[in-house]
């Protein structure tokens, strides 16, 4: 099993390109399912999630072919296995996203019910009400979701909770529905509107993307089409805190400002000077970080994603700063880790009320989920001493080479065995 082995102490200074978004590449290949023309995708991340969703496309019939490792064509013509087994989908949650897209194009769907981080409850349940409400007959028998519809109705689905996933199934499943479908309390995420400008690209009709009121009107068929996924946010952001926490300097290209409002508010009332351009971020960090308060919410508001992130840097940070957790019930694992490396942090509920201090230490440590192992690095670049990160298979599904990415930086990180 792999580690990360960090040398802690040194500021971050140079320039870093940033890759396509996990989190908009997963849905937009999914797409693919709609269609028996060919979507090019481009700009997509190398990892591991990505590799598991290409090799379930392709398991269901899609043919895919590779320019290179960041852009790829997938032609579903004939979709000859209308099943998402639980061997594909046990490791990532995003498998949920080719029910949508199947069952509107075939009219059927057998998938397991999904994987993932075990960071807390993330029901699918929205997801089955949803297609309930656009006619589909739906039953759960075996640790399986089986969808049968002959052809999907638009409809009007109220949500009970913000949904990303939900509201990017539903929607996929809308383009080929009869009539028009109504999604309130939509999500409102920059990865949404990413996959209702593919979907758009390819023919459907939808309006109101990035609000919480999304309209679709059904059309009869998709055709081929060419998309670009979005920049990763959330790499974006870690990359942003790594530098803030060890008082460096970076430059990030290939990236965007408009859907980091929250995290960068943040960083400049950590003490952080920041510039930006249409594609480019920089930040520089004179002097030590001071503590900032988070609270996680659905976009715009502060990312579940970056919690963790903020935590390492409110470790070393003066004062003392109070994060409190609303999305998932679990995300708060990395404490104890953090607490290995002589972090001052008190948990009571889903709030972390965290004490900065003059130094961690380095220790040995272990992931517990994916933003947790990015924490967990931040921290190891800014503790004294020596870090070993083990199971960090949980950070190959999200972040691309980060450690090749933060040696260009002047990070002392290694990958071993």
């Amino acid at each position: 099993m792999h580690k990360l082995i960090i040398q802690g102490g040194n500021p971050l200074r140079g320039e870093i390109k940033i890759s396509g978004a996990k989190n908009a590449a997963l849905p937009v290949l999914c797409a693919a399912l709609l269609t028996s023309g060919t979507l090019k995708v481009q700009n997509l991340p190398d990892l591991n999630d990505v590799t598991t969703m290409l090799s379930l496309l392709k398991e269901m019939g899609t043919s895919i072919s590779t320019n290179n490792h960041s852009d790829v064509e997938l032609t579903a013509t004939h979709l000859s296995k209308l099943v998402a087994p639980y061997e594909m989908v046990k490791t990532m949650r995003a498998a949920i996203l080719v029910l949508g897209p199947m069952l509107a194009r075939s009219g059927e769907a057998t998938i397991s019910l999904p994987g993932g981080c075990a960071i807390g409850m993330r029901p699918v349940d929205q997801h089955i009400k949803g297609l309930q409400s656009m006619g589909a007959d739906i039953k759960i028998e075996h640790g399986y979701i089986h969808a049968v519809a002959k052809q999907l109705q638009g409809a009007r689905i109220v949500m009970d909770m913000i949904t990303v996933t939900g509201t990017e199934n539903l929607m996929m499943a809308a383009t080929l529905a009869t009539g028009t479908t109504v999604l309130e309390n939509a999500a409102r995420e920059p990865e949404v509107v990413d996959l209702a400008s593919c979907l758009i690209a390819m023919g459907a009709k939808i309006h109101g993307a990035g609000s919480d009121i999304i309209t679709i009107e059904g059309v009869k068929s998709l055709h081929s089409a060419e998309h670009r996924v979005m920049p990763d946010r959330i790499e974006t952001g870690t990359f942003l805190v790594a530098a803030a926490a060890s008082r460096g300097e970076i430059h990030l290209l290939g990236t965007q400002t408009n859907s980091l409002d929250a995290v960068l508010d943040k960083l400049s009332e950590a003490g952080a000077s920041i510039e930006s351009g249409n594609d480019w971020i920089s930040l520089k960090m004179k002097g030590k970080p001071k503590s900032v308060n988070i609270r996680t919410a659905p976009y715009p508001a502060f990312p579940t994603d970056m919690q963790a992130q903020f935590m390492s840097m409110n470790c070393v940070a003066d004062g003392t700063a109070i994060i409190t957790e609303t999305i998932f019930e679990n995300r708060l694992m990395h404490v104890q880790e953090l607490k290995r490396m002589n972090a001052n942090i008190k948990v009571e509920g889903n709030t972390a009320i965290v004490h900065g201090i003059p130094q961690l230490d380095g220790a040995d440590v272990m992931a517990t989920d994916l933003r947790a192992s990015a924490s967990l690095i931040i921290a190891g670049l800014v503790a004294q001493g020596e870090t070993s990160i083990d199971r960090i298979y949980h950070l190959d599904r999200g972040y691309e080479r980060i450690e090749e990415k933060l040696s260009q930086v002047g990070a002392q990180i290694k990958r071993t065995n």
